[in-house]
């Protein structure tokens, strides 16, 4: 492995990356990276806007493979060097979750945004501190990666429900309903605190709640259970939630990996219309369906149905309005405050299920014990000490998503 370089930080700030390509890397080389980052990056360097100039990955033969077959010019093994040598202006994080922090911390103190699969990081704790390495004003800045809040049918339903056109939303479903066999788990860093941040809640149901808030606004308290059906793991297999959001809604919430009939599905009673969302791992505008109550004049409610052009969601949506956003300095979605949401949810879904109590947003603070980390040191559900002989933490090389849609 190549030494790292001593300071990844640039001498003085990058220049906007006005009027020319945008210089993107990216970092671990598992099966998002390859599936969805490098297709989505490739798509908009044939429309002149970004160009690969790296891939960082523990594995020397699976970054040299990965940068030949997708034309990446510098392949590395540490990614402090490639900051230094290369100086990106965008780096896409596509390692396991424990591994979040550190590399985005390194890509923001190197002046390069971030673009970090989900889940972002393990704890609000660990947030915190790559919020704490992003630019005052202009950037850098560090996005997740929540592609379901983009594309065509979302953005014409936020459009809907901000304009009240379909009422008050007064009652919603969020259903991330998965199959994850024992093969799945026997990855080493699955189904692990330390590893993975947490089970379906975090790493598959996150998606979903996502989309949800985006939809929905601001929760204001939670009430959930979490259990260990049938897989050997420290997190949990399947949990539930209810949800009550600062408008008054009230939302049922389900995160599973044990259901055979896999389905993601969000829907919203409002008072003129039900908004229904059922896909798996992607959207375009056929998945959504608005049912008109019945006093909707007909005229109107054939409006609601014309969403327009169809963008499927994906990460090519996301990262084009990323792209949008780094060239105009501004602070893109799913950053900051906002990519904190979902995170702060799930957070407060774990604290719920262990505790058997009511939480409330804006609750769980430094100090807290689920702040610094999802389990919150709960009997029953706090991992074992790891003993002398453990497994190292997982490398680059291993992607958020490896093997699982994201």
């Amino acid at each position: 492995m190549t030494p790292p370089a001593a300071d990844p930080r640039p001498a003085s700030p990058l220049p906007p990356p006005a009027g020319r390509r945008i210089r993107a890397a990216v970092v671990g080389t598992g099966a998002i990276a390859r599936g969805s980052h490098l297709p989505a990056l490739a798509r908009l360097a044939e429309e002149g806007e970004t160009e690969v100039v790296a891939a960082v990955d523990v594995d020397a033969a699976a970054v040299q493979a990965f940068c030949t077959e997708g034309g990446v010019p510098h392949a590395y093994t540490d990614l402090a060097r490639m900051l230094a040598e290369q100086r990106p202006d965008l780096v896409t994080i596509c390692t396991p979750p424990t591994l979040h922090r550190e590399q985005s911390v390194a890509a923001l103190r190197a002046g390069a945004w971030v673009w970090c699969e989900k889940p972002p990081v393990p704890s609000l704790a660990d947030y915190a501190a790559v919020e704490a390495e992003e630019g005052a004003d202009g950037g850098p800045y560090a996005a997740i990666v929540f592609q379901h809040r983009f594309g065509s049918g979302t953005r014409h339903v936020r459009r809907l429900l901000a304009e009240r056109a379909l009422g008050r939303p007064l009652v919603a479903h969020c259903q991330t309903t998965w199959y994850r066999d024992t093969a799945y788990y026997a990855v080493p860093w699955r189904g692990r605190w330390r590893t993975e941040g947490g089970g379906p809640a975090m790493g598959h149901g996150i998606h979903q709640m996502d989309l949800l808030l985006d939809l929905l606004g601001p929760w204001s308290e939670v009430r959930a259970m979490a259990g260990r059906l049938v897989h050997d793991v420290e997190t949990e297999d399947v949990s539930t939630a209810l949800v009550r959001f600062e408008s008054g809604a009230m939302a049922t919430v389900v995160n599973s990996v044990l259901s055979p009939d896999e389905v993601s599905r969000i829907r919203l009673d409002c008072e003129r219309a039900t908004v229904e969302l059922t896909h798996l791992y992607g959207h375009s505008n056929a998945d959504w369906r608005i049912t008109p109550a019945p006093d909707v004049p007909a005229a109107e409610a054939a409006a609601w149905q014309d969403f327009g052009p169809d963008v499927p969601s994906s990460h090519l949506a996301q990262l084009r309005e990323l792209v949008a956003s780094m060239r105009a300095g501004e602070r893109p979605r799913a950053s900051g405050a906002d990519g904190r949401t979902s995170l702060e949810l799930v957070t407060a879904l774990y604290k719920s299920a262990f505790t058997d109590a009511t939480v409330r947003r804006g609750e769980i603070g430094p100090g807290d014990p689920f702040h610094a980390a999802l389990h919150g040191g709960a009997p029953g559900w706090a991992p074992a000490p790891a003993p002398a002989s453990a497994p190292a933490s997982p490398s680059a090389s291993a992607s958020a998503g490896e093997g699982v849609p994201a």
